[in-house]
């Protein structure tokens, strides 16, 4: 029995040493361009995200559907986001393709992109030619056409988002360094795809540039819709050709992978879906450290996605005191108020793009990444509990027009929220980047594939976003209806993400190369 173990212990040892040595790691000295090149990517990924959170949601209301379905749709975020990202990192991680292991995805997930934005756009459309009337009433068929869309989309955006984290760490070489700065220009761009999404939505006259968008089933704001759509798939499309043209991959020896099989599994124990078999080993054996950047990835997002739900709806209620279901002057209040907010979101895109760029520089002189990543949480948390704040200084600047009409609130008032828009760019650059880097440099040294562990990673992410779209409004209800609730357990969750961070969170290894990402969590 003793020397059947030690047989074992050298076999599997054999096959971890060539499969090391086989594994297509990246040069140790990638050049910056072309990690540069595929976080550009993120670009078009997130302008379509920005299109989404400004004009989809009254787009679906235009369709016919209620607004408490709504938020329904959304969850199609978090449902795929927990099974397609672990999946594609898995598959990815051990993709034998002669195109390389991520490309191929990022290629099928662009082109999926490019088939959701045109179901998506022509909705109205197809619905029209399908039979569904013209005008406010429900329109069941552009409802089922947008419905498919709009999950393809989320699907197509994971497929996207999940490789290319993992590419740029292969072509990081695993070094712990350029890793984050490889994730720091990747937040860099979503910044630059928030900033370019919210401008092409706020252009009323978009439409105008593509003349064939408006239609009879179409209106205006229809059109606005779908021509930024056609520009979401052109840029997506261009730079991931570009990035996918110039970037190339070595492939993973199949010899490898056959190896992995004979030496890991009995035949007995082999699966024929692997991915779930892996994702369930992958979370039982997660080393601890990679456990507490889970608890503190969580407990982050739990914090922010109140805001990123209820940010413009807190500056059309609370800030400006407007109503969407009263009066008219209360309802073109509240728009005045949810305008503001989307001022508040560009403020904040332009800020979380330049801190994204100086992210790394900053954890050298705060002492490290995970002091960076707790101190700017407490910040988050701050910034959460002074919408408290900005609130009451709305409600004591309330005036009255002489007809009676609610007017905006103060230039304080105004200034503070707009304030604490701009001032959240910080924690959110962090985000955005840190925990990213910091699965990717854990996986690294504990020999772990790098898409798998990105998509446990996004674990930490989706089941809050979840949590908090299905219990943040029933909560918010409780206690009267308002969103400051919601912000208020956002600033307690961000204020346990960074004491744990700075308890908990083990400081990553030396700037020296971490280890070489392989195929799979072992």
């Amino acid at each position: 029995m003793e020397n059947g173990g030690m047989k074992t212990k050298q076999t599997n040892k054999s096959s971890l040493q060539l499969h090391q040595a086989a594994a297509p790691a990246a040069p140790p000295q990638t050049r910056l361009w072309k990690i540069i090149m595929v976080a550009a990517i993120a670009a078009g990924v997130q302008f379509g995200w920005a299109i989404q959170l400004s004009l989809l949601t009254p787009y679906v209301q235009l369709l016919g559907i209620k607004h408490q379905y709504a938020p329904l749709i959304w969850l199609c975020g978090p449902i795929s986001g927990m099974i397609v990202q672990p999946m594609v990192g898995y598959y990815s991680d051990n993709c034998t393709s002669r195109f390389g292991r991520r490309r191929p995805f990022i290629a099928a997930g662009a082109s999926l992109v490019t088939i959701a934005v045109f179901l998506i756009g022509f909705a109205a459309d197809i619905g029209h030619a399908s039979g569904d009337p013209v005008g406010k009433m429900i329109k069941p068929r552009a409802i089922a056409v947008f419905v498919v869309g709009f999950w393809i989309l989320d699907v197509a955006n994971n497929m996207l988002q999940g490789p290319c984290r993992a590419l740029l760490a292969d072509l990081s070489g695993g070094r712990a360094k350029r890793m984050r700065t490889a994730n720091s220009f990747f937040s860099f761009f979503m910044a630059i795809g928030n900033i370019l999404g919210y401008a092409a939505g706020s252009w009323s006259g978009l439409h105008k540039v593509f003349p064939f968008s408006k239609t009879k089933a179409c209106d205006v704001y229809c059109a606005n819709l779908k021509s930024c759509f056609f520009i979401s798939a052109a840029l997506l499309l261009s730079l991931t050709t570009l990035a996918l043209s110039t970037v190339r991959e070595h492939e993973l020896s199949k010899e490898v992978d056959e190896v992995d099989d004979d030496d890991e599994k009995l035949p007995s124990e082999k699966s024929k879906l692997p991915f779930f078999g892996e994702i369930f080993g992958a979370l039982r054996d997660l080393p601890r450290s990679m456990w507490i950047l889970l608890l503190v990835t969580c407990l982050n997002w739990i914090a922010w996605f109140p805001f990123f739900l209820f940010d413009t709806d807190w500056m059309g209620k609370e800030v400006y005191g407007g109503n969407p279901d009263g009066k008219a002057s209360d309802g073109r209040l509240y728009e005045q108020g949810v305008q503001a907010g989307s001022l508040g979101l560009m403020l904040n895109s332009v800020v979380l793009g330049v801190m994204s760029l100086v992210v790394e520089l900053i954890a050298r002189r705060f002492g490290g990444v995970k002091k960076l990543w707790a101190g700017v949480n407490f910040i988050l948390a701050a910034c959460l509990a002074l919408t408290i704040l900005v609130t009451k200084m709305a409600d004591k600047s309330r005036r009255f027009a002489p007809n009676g009409d609610l007017m905006p609130p103060s230039a304080g008032a105004r200034a503070g929220a707009l304030t604490l828009f701009s001032v959240l760019g910080i924690p959110l650059a962090v985000t955005y980047s840190i925990p990213f880097a910091l699965a990717s440099i854990f996986s690294s040294s504990t020999g772990s594939g790098q898409g798998l562990s990105l998509g446990v990673l996004n674990l930490g992410i989706v089941v809050p976003q979840m949590f908090v779209s299905l219990v943040g409004g029933p909560w918010d209800q409780l206690f009267g209806g308002g969103n400051l609730p919601a912000f208020i357990v956002g600033a307690i969750s961000a204020a346990l993400s960074g004491i744990f961070a700075i308890t908990l969170l083990p400081s990553p290894p030396p700037d020296a190369k971490a280890g070489v990402p392989v195929a799979a969590f072992h």
